[in-house]
């Protein structure tokens, strides 16, 4: 992972991380959710951990979309940054409840938000601070997808028929 710069339309020059991408594979997802839980605020290096283990941010940014996340983690703003990474990573995933109860923020994202809460299958995350908590849900919900993921590759493979295949179909 290093620290390069992109040169905007304007002339202006953001800082930019690039992910190596050997280095997604090694990305302990309770690990990340502990050391979001335990932070008092987000801060700009808790960020660059959270989007190390994107995979499609690296692409993104290649085709110039996720320029608009580099100028919102650039400037601080946080929550916007967490809620432009949540698109762009988990573009299937929405948020489905975000409030504020006594002293924390409770996220809820859902791949399938019209679905009743009961038949839904959502990922939950509370904190104090809005931009961790809808971080630490995202990070479960890549957690999720991760298994997902991998569940999905283990497709049966099915060897092909002995002999020629040949149509019965009956055409008079």
């Amino acid at each position: 992972m290093g620290l390069e710069g992109i040169s905007l339309k304007n002339g202006t020059t953001l800082a930019v991380w690039r992910i190596d991408m050997q280095s997604l594979r090694q990305i302990d997802f309770d690990e990340l959710d502990a050391a979001l839980q335990s932070a008092p605020a987000l801060s700009a290096c808790l960020f660059r951990k959270v989007a190390q283990g994107c995979t499609r941010l690296e692409s993104l940014r290649q085709s110039g979309r996720a320029t608009a996340l580099d100028e919102l983690a650039e400037a601080g703003a946080w929550t916007d940054a967490a809620l432009h990474l949540l698109a762009l990573e988990l573009p299937h995933w929405t948020i489905r409840r975000l409030f504020h109860e006594g002293d924390d923020w409770l996220c809820t994202l859902s791949r399938q938000p019209n679905l009743p809460i009961t038949l839904d299958d959502p990922v939950e995350a509370v904190h104090a601070a809005l931009p961790l908590a809808i971080l630490r849900a995202f990070v479960g919900a890549r957690r999720r997808f991760g298994t997902e993921v991998r569940q999905a590759l283990r497709i049966p493979q099915i060897r092909p028929a002995l002999g020629i295949p040949v149509c019965c179909d009956n055409f008079v």
